[in-house]
């Protein structure tokens, strides 16, 4: 009997933790790792699945164009949460499964948030970057304590970033599409719109699911003065080009972005101080990651098993 063969595209997988690949072994397959140490093409990823029975995924297009030519492929097991870039309808047609990890990054992309929501009021990158170049230039910051924190999505990741927030003593508004007023007043989170929240927001910080743009500069210029905006959702929810001229017009105070319309992101959001940006590492929490790789794998595992008896 032919082995069965998986292609793991995402680049950091098994840096946290070796198990994952262990436990791939030990079940018989064979693997393929991403060749490239970043996010594959189209073409480059369309090249290595042609014959291969499953894929553990990155953030990848998985394409119609792609799936096309993967003919052998059963199941897609996504490390993470977001869908946008596989095309469902492709995979439901060719009978191939579709799976994700949508519990593990939680709390590693909350506490990231969190993270950013305070370097960003205490300038500790700026004067980071200053104490590395030689200054000794301080920089008077505010408190989270007391602020209007608004959050634009209300799953998962946005509910635990507003627990975290609840001991800082901060009043909290959110907007989802699906709103549960139980959660909510559980909580202590008032439920409002998004047109309703812009004008009260101290932070902005963005958590939704999708691809749309949900901020632009309409929604930034409802913003408080001196406002700041965080985005470690999606890239495109947030207009990178708005959100820069907002900054350069001194109306916003900074931002935070891990997330980007086209990655790796080589914008000018990179030339603002008051502009803290990191490369897509929501997840990148080791005990995160090493829990999302394992799930990946056992997801695509349960998905194979009848080809592996």
């Amino acid at each position: 009997m032919t082995r069965l063969r998986v292609l793991i595209s995402t680049s950091s997988f098994g840096l946290a933790d070796r198990a994952p690949l262990e436990r791939l072994e030990e079940a018989g397959l064979e693997y393929q790792l991403n060749p490239h140490g970043r996010v594959m093409t189209e073409d480059e990823v369309a090249d290595l699945l042609v014959d291969m029975d499953g894929v553990i995924a990155g953030t990848e297009s998985l394409s119609e164009r792609v799936l096309a030519r993967a003919g052998r492929l059963r199941v897609i097991s996504r490390v993470g949460v977001g869908v946008e870039r596989i095309d469902l309808d492709a995979a439901e047609r060719r009978g191939v499964q579709v799976f994700t990890t949508p519990d593990a990054l939680t709390d590693a992309v909350a506490e990231l948030t969190l993270g950013g929501m305070l370097s960003l009021l205490r300038g500790i990158h700026e004067m980071n970057a200053g104490m590395h170049a030689g200054s000794w230039e301080k920089h008077m910051g505010r408190l989270l304590r007391g602020k209007t924190v608004a959050i634009v999505g209300l799953g998962r990741i946005g509910r635990r970033v507003a627990q975290l927030l609840e001991p800082f003593g901060v009043r909290r508004l959110a907007c989802d599409a699906e709103p549960d007023y139980v959660w909510a007043a559980a909580h202590g989170v008032v439920l409002t719109t998004l047109d309703d929240l812009l004008s009260e927001a101290d932070i902005l910080t963005v958590h939704a699911s999708g691809s749309e743009c949900l901020v632009g500069a309409t929604e930034l210029a409802r913003l408080r003065p001196e406002a700041l905006v965080v985005n470690v959702a999606r890239g495109g929810l947030v207009d990178e080009d708005a959100l820069y001229d907002a900054l350069v017009s001194g109306h916003l105070a900074g931002c935070y972005v891990d997330v980007f319309a086209r990655e790796p992101y080589q914008g000018p959001l990179a030339e603002l101080p008051n502009a803290l940006l990191t490369p897509h590492v929501g997840s990148y929490a080791r005990e995160a990651r090493a829990r999302m790789e394992s799930e990946a794998v056992e997801n695509l595992l349960g998905a194979l098993r009848g080809s592996m008896s």
